[in-house]
């Protein structure tokens, strides 16, 4: 049992040990004087049923009170029970981090807003465990299989285009997050790789790093990141200062395609920040966790709140019929 209200118990010493301390004092030298000239005829009497009857009443009277404070504590019963089983996905996110991914056509550009919906997607999946793996002309695992949404999160907003050495090396990004991933207990297993260019250095191609997740069961999802036609492109100058220029937007798409195929996963164009933020809420819903959870909830007034209220009145009845026939005093 609970009370709704439990800081009311307080007014149970408060109120009740003043009121019993004075009673005490007030009766502990009222004793009735009669004068008589002998006291031996009452030696043997003991003590009249009336005197205890008279401290009963009192009695009575702070466990009524008692009981109405309790009641507006509000006992409350609370019984719960929740079984659930969770089957978490593994999931690795692979990101070029290229320097062609500071192309302007997404806001404030393709790394900026791969990086806002990458963080959003992991703070969604809350029973998972997830990886992060970034490439560019090399690969790396920026955070291992965690639980840690915290850590991910840091470090997918701490990217820039300069960690690695540029090129885009699709097949060692692959490569790496199956690593990541392939030991991994929970039976879905996927990659999301997200990429703006075609493979061009790297040590393993893209395709037999997607046969090598086909054969391990971890399905994969590609995403080709840049708009059609042409866009701003990050290029240096001859004083070594990064400039803009439009140029063709060119991704092998036919390669991504072949390895979602490969893998039953799916490939996907983000033309813009909505699109490519659509992409990631598709996959979340591919990819969701299968829970099985059974939960019961149940919080009402306890039953023993309407046996305190009985209780408490039918103490201050008994008192009153006592104090009205029995102890009854005449003035």
């Amino acid at each position: 049992m609970q009370f709704a209200h439990p800081i009311i118990l307080w007014f149970l010493p408060i109120v009740l040990i003043p009121i019993i301390v004075w009673y005490f004092f007030k009766h502990r030298n009222m004793r009735p004087a009669l004068q008589v000239s002998t006291t031996l005829p009452f030696a043997r009497m003991g003590r009249p049923f009336k005197h205890y009857v008279r401290h009963a009443m009192f009695v009575m009277r702070m466990l009524a009170l008692a009981a109405l404070i309790i009641v507006l504590a509000r006992p409350i019963s609370h019984d719960s029970w929740r079984e659930s089983t969770t089957e978490g996905t593994d999931i690795v996110l692979a990101i070029d981090i290229s320097s062609s991914m500071l192309a302007r056509d997404f806001e404030p550009d393709r790394l900026g807003a791969a990086k806002q919906v990458a963080s959003q997607f992991v703070n969604g999946r809350e029973n998972d465990n997830m990886g992060l793996v970034i490439f560019a002309g090399e690969s790396l695992t920026g955070v291992p299989m965690t639980t840690d949404r915290a850590a991910l999160t840091n470090y997918i907003e701490s990217l820039t285009f300069n960690m690695l050495e540029d090129g885009t090396a699709i097949g060692d990004g692959l490569a790496t997050s199956i690593n990541r991933i392939k030991d991994g207990q929970a039976k879905s297993k996927s990659i999301i790789l997200l990429t703006d260019g075609s493979n061009n250095t790297g040590n393993v191609a893209p395709l037999t790093a997607a046969e090598i997740a086909k054969q391990l069961g971890i399905k994969v999802y590609t995403i080709g990141i840049g708009t059609n036609g042409n866009a701003p492109m990050p290029t240096v100058d001859f004083f070594g200062r990064m400039t803009y220029t439009n140029q063709p937007v060119v991704i092998d798409e036919a390669t991504l395609q072949e390895i979602s195929q490969m893998t039953g996963g799916k490939y996907f164009r983000a033309t813009g920040n909505k699109v490519l933020k659509d992409i990631f809420d598709e996959i979340d819903t591919l990819e969701k966790s299968v829970i099985d959870v059974r939960n019961f909830s149940h919080t009402e007034d306890s039953p023993i709140t309407f046996w305190l209220i009985g209780i408490a009145l039918a103490l201050v009845a008994i008192e009153i019929v006592l104090r009205h026939t029995v102890m009854r005093s005449i003035p």
